[in-house]
């Protein structure tokens, strides 16, 4: 198993950049995909960037060539540096693992609170 914890999140005016963390604990990240996920008020969850164990990346259109997500395997963490946000870009971000054999298990962190307004 592995446990998820984000920081980084806060307030940013639209233009601005921000990046979020996410520790792992327990198993090393190194075997799992990594994904950031995020919601807004009335919306459903979406995906925003994931990235395999062999760093293959994949990014939501709403934030292709602005967000860049990296994963650091020696210190547990994975990354997902925001650059020229948007107001809607204001979510509850979330840290995703994942693995499949057979099915998908996916292990969730606690999300932490992006705002982007002036």
């Amino acid at each position: 198993q592995v446990q998820l914890v984000e920081s980084g999140g806060g307030l940013v005016q639209p233009g601005g950049s921000m990046r979020l963390s996410c520790a792992a604990t327990g198993n090393p990240i190194s075997f799992y995909g990594m994904a950031w996920y995020r919601q807004a008020p009335g919306k459903p969850r979406e995906l925003v960037a994931e990235i395999t164990p062999q760093n293959g990346v994949a990014y939501g259109e709403s934030v292709e060539g602005r967000f860049t997500i990296s994963r650091d395997n020696a210190k547990n963490m994975l990354f997902l540096q925001m650059t020229n946000l948007k107001p809607e870009d204001t979510a509850v971000y979330t840290c995703n693992a994942h693995f499949t054999v057979v099915s998908r298990t996916d292990y969730w962190g606690q999300g932490t609170q992006v705002t982007v307004s002036p």
